[in-house]
């Protein structure tokens, strides 16, 4: 599988985006927090290898620049994801993508496609979030570090003892995977990978609430959108549970709803030949 990089830049700052060709509307993957583009490492052997698949690393994660005092916001991965979509565009000469969020790329993800419909083919949906919902259950790292007060009291004390912070982040990670085999092979390697992009997940978290306020309002939008629409949620996911799934599926007029019942949070790394096809035929 040849896979090529995707020259990508944004307000003079370097995205990590690659690219493997192929024909036909191109499938976008994007990542979370607190993970980069190697979420999708299981699955991607799995997709239509005759179509063209396109991920990338938001600034401040993975392989990306991680400028310091940057603003780490969803309204800005909003920006970055625009980025990476001109430049495919360019590359492959297709406009229109199969758009694939999961967790906290929800925010970027649905805020372009409901700007540009028309150049939605689908929109994929992994076990993540929009709007605030009372289905929504925040992990325990996430309400630490993005509850006002309760979070500057675990900033003081991960700057003190990094150590317990990348405890608690393996930890955290290990409960999204339910497969044994997997959680032994990415949980070392997100919790590596961790330390340098922690100026961007502690930002993201100091955003979070705001955003899931404000999209609140964006409901009207989303009940006009007409793409189709398909959420695959590991219903073992106790946060990004089959209630909010289900949320969405009610929202998106032209939406249908796959719980595998043995996933968890990390949908992509549990079922990976599942949920590559469900995204290959959406």
């Amino acid at each position: 599988m040849t896979v090529s990089q995707l020259p990508v830049t944004r307000d003079g700052h370097r995205l990590h985006a690659e690219v493997r060709p192929g024909n036909g509307v191109p499938i976008v993957l994007l990542h979370g927090f607190p993970d980069n583009l190697r979420l999708y490492d299981r699955l991607l052997p799995y997709l239509d290898d005759s179509r063209p698949v396109v991920r990338f690393d938001f600034l401040g994660w993975g392989r990306s620049d991680k400028p310091a005092g940057y603003p780490y916001t969803a309204d800005n991965q909003t920006l970055d994801l625009a980025a990476v979509l001109e430049a495919a565009a360019h590359h492959l000469g297709q406009d229109r993508v199969v758009l694939v969020a999961h967790d906290s790329s929800g925010p970027p993800a649905i805020d372009w496609a409901l700007r540009h419909p028309d150049r939605i083919a689908a929109l994929v949906l992994l076990n993540t979030y929009y709007l605030w919902q009372p289905a929504l259950r925040l992990p325990a790292a996430i309400t630490l570090f993005s509850t006002p007060g309760v979070r500057t009291v675990a900033r003081a004390l991960a700057r003190r003892r990094p150590s317990v912070q990348s405890r608690l982040y393996s930890w955290q990670v290990g409960t999204f995977i339910s497969d044994p085999s997997a959680r032994r092979e990415l949980v070392p390697q997100l919790t590596r990978d961790f330390p340098p992009v922690q100026a961007a997940f502690w930002r993201l978290n100091e955003d979070l609430f705001g955003t899931l306020l404000r999209r609140r309002s964006r409901i009207a939008d989303m009940r006009r959108f007409t793409p189709p629409v398909r959420v695959v949620f590991g219903a073992r996911d106790r946060n990004l549970n089959p209630r909010v799934a289900l949320r969405f599926a009610e929202l998106f007029p032209n939406a249908d709803l796959h719980l595998l019942p043995n996933a968890r949070h990390y949908v992509q790394v549990d079922e990976p030949e599942r949920v590559a096809h469900l995204i290959s035929t959406a």
